[in-house]
């Protein structure tokens, strides 16, 4: 890294990056392994996804987010919160662990509290320290625009290696014509399939956006249920209490009790020690990334 740069922050949504790369792969059929087995085609990805966006954007300090199990404050809510989703594949699932022990010997720090997602996690951090610093957050995710302000940007990763939307208040409102808190609104009307809640039934993104940017909140419409249409109007009636209930299961919570020494952070990578990683999984291809020098 460049001594004199100014400070900046990368928050990694590790387990969208995890998925995505191992999704990448798996889907062609062919599954990285070492020698005695072991699958690591997710790590082989995360690894270049993460550092392809550190090369580009060029950060001093990178934490990498996980979420810490299926139970969370959001299923105390909600008991259906996320209860559509699969179970991991067999082939993934020895790769969270490893893929956290790998990014430790890179120097990078793997947060996460027990009972908060990683999102969570992300939020609280990027609030704490973007008074002083700016703050990246690289994710697929794009529940995390929220998080938008003067000095936080999220990076959404695109279809393609490399490929990027780079998300600040003015980018994001240019392209879907929403501030960051009219992201959380949006949700509560749409719902989440993904995550498995419903908002308000029979509204799609469609509607929910042109309902926020006319009346700019949930409470704007709601003080204006007159002037809806009366198909709106009736919808949003009958399943009001799921709206409220939607809106704060797609809000991230910002203070999670959890400690983040920032010099920690500092991405300093220790070749030997990340050499010697990438040798035990049989990757150490991978060395250049970090600007190892890799005999034959």
């Amino acid at each position: 890294m460049i001594s004199n740069q100014q400070p900046s922050l990368m928050l990694v949504d590790g387990m969208a990056l995890l998925f995505r790369a191992y999704y990448a792969t798996a889907s062609s059929g062919y599954i990285r392994r070492t020698k005695a087995g072991v699958p690591t085609n997710a790590i082989y990805g995360f690894l270049r996804y993460m550092w392809d966006a550190i090369d580009k954007f060029q950060p001093t300090h990178v934490a990498c987010c996980w979420d810490m199990g299926s139970k969370t404050f959001r299923t105390e809510q909600f008991a259906a919160y996320k209860g559509n989703r699969a179970e991991a594949p067999d082939d993934l699932i020895p790769q969270f662990s490893l893929v956290r022990d790998v990014t430790e010997c890179l120097g990078i720090p793997n947060l996460g509290v027990v009972g908060y997602e990683a999102d969570d996690c992300i939020g609280t951090l990027a609030r704490r320290f973007s008074d002083s610093m700016n703050v990246m957050i690289l994710s697929g995710d794009h529940d995390l625009l929220q998080l938008v302000n003067d000095s936080t940007s999220v990076i959404i990763m695109k279809k393609g290696h490399g490929n990027y939307m780079h998300y600040t208040a003015e980018t994001l409102y240019a392209e879907k014509g929403l501030s960051p808190k009219q992201v959380i609104d949006v949700k509560g009307l749409m719902g989440d399939t993904s995550d498995n809640y419903p908002g308000v039934r029979g509204i799609g993104e469609k509607t929910a956006v042109k309902l926020i940017q006319e009346y700019e909140s949930v409470e704007g419409i709601l003080a204006n249920l007159d002037s809806l249409t009366k198909g709106v109007r009736t919808k949003i009636e009958a399943d009001l209490d799921m709206l409220h209930l939607s809106r704060a299961l797609a809000e991230i919570h910002c203070e999670v009790p959890m400690e983040c020494e920032l010099d920690l952070c500092r991405l300093n990578v220790d070749h030997d020690r990340a050499l010697t990683k990438l040798e035990e999984l049989e990757m150490k291809s991978l060395g250049y990334l970090f600007g190892i020098a890799v005999g034959s």
